[in-house]
């Protein structure tokens, strides 16, 4: 009873600070707030070149940091993690990789920062292949419990999420046992050479992406898409064929 009373008069005490009451709570809640997000003050302007450098200094520091830490340590050790690693790959942080899905790593490939991979029990060798060129941006999920084929320039937009399975059975007393998927259940995803996702896009267990297709962004794509289509919305629905067909045969970069 004296704990409830206590914590009553504490909730009771901020939010009369919160709502300002009295002039003496006005007070108490301008010095919060001076202490929660303080303000600095002004600079005069003659000091406005000395703190931009600093601004350019900072950036400059904490990028050659980023990128030593990147060459000795995070590639490093993703690379130890994959099964197959091609040369010239860029990764900006380092993947979160739970289970024992298998990865393989083309040439020139560029992997953002926050991107996590993820594989459950059903399947022995659960396989996640980023091929050549292809390109995952920031806060991608990858849940690769069978197979998700990403092809050459492909790229996939920030908060976007792929996954060959739902990652719980259909049946509510089987997902009350935790249990894992069934094995129907959980169907490869291959996305097409040159494809683009739109960010926060989900593709979900099944699905094909055609080459050259372009998803809207917030899509959740259900269906196979066909080659050089546009799709968008939930579910997506191609609403333009023939879109973004190459002016001339592609050459790869040397």
């Amino acid at each position: 009873m004296l704990n409830y009373t206590g914590v009553a008069l504490e909730s009771s005490f901020i939010l009369k600070v919160k709502r300002g009451e009295t002039p003496f709570y006005r007070v108490l809640g301008r010095i919060a707030r001076a202490l929660i997000s303080p303000s600095a003050p002004r600079i005069p302007n003659w000091s406005r070149p000395v703190f931009r450098a600093l601004y350019g200094f900072h950036f400059l520091v904490a990028g050659l940091w980023h990128s030593f830490c990147n060459v000795c340590y995070r590639q490093p050790l993703f690379q130890g993690r994959c099964a197959t690693y091609g040369r010239g790959v860029t990764v900006d942080r380092l993947p979160f990789v739970y289970g024992h899905a298998e990865i393989h790593v083309g040439n020139y490939v560029w992997i953002g920062g926050r991107v996590s991979i993820t594989s459950a029990r059903v399947v022995d060798r659960p396989v996640l292949i980023l091929k050549d060129y292809c390109q995952v941006s920031w806060n991608v999920s990858i849940v690769a419990n069978k197979e998700v084929i990403i092809e050459e320039h492909a790229r996939v937009s920030f908060d976007c999420r792929i996954s060959d399975s739902d990652g719980h059975p259909r049946e509510a007393d089987l997902r009350a046992k935790g249990d894992p998927p069934r094995l129907r259940d959980i169907r490869p995803v291959h996305i097409g050479k040159h494809a683009w996702i739109g960010n926060g896009t989900h593709i979900m267990k099944g699905v094909t992406i055609g080459e050259g297709a372009i998803i809207g962004a917030n899509s959740v794509v259900i269906n196979n898409i066909p080659p050089y289509c546009l799709a968008l919305g939930n579910p997506a629905e191609v609403i333009l064929r023939n879109c973004g067909r190459p002016v001339k045969p592609f050459e790869e970069p040397s």
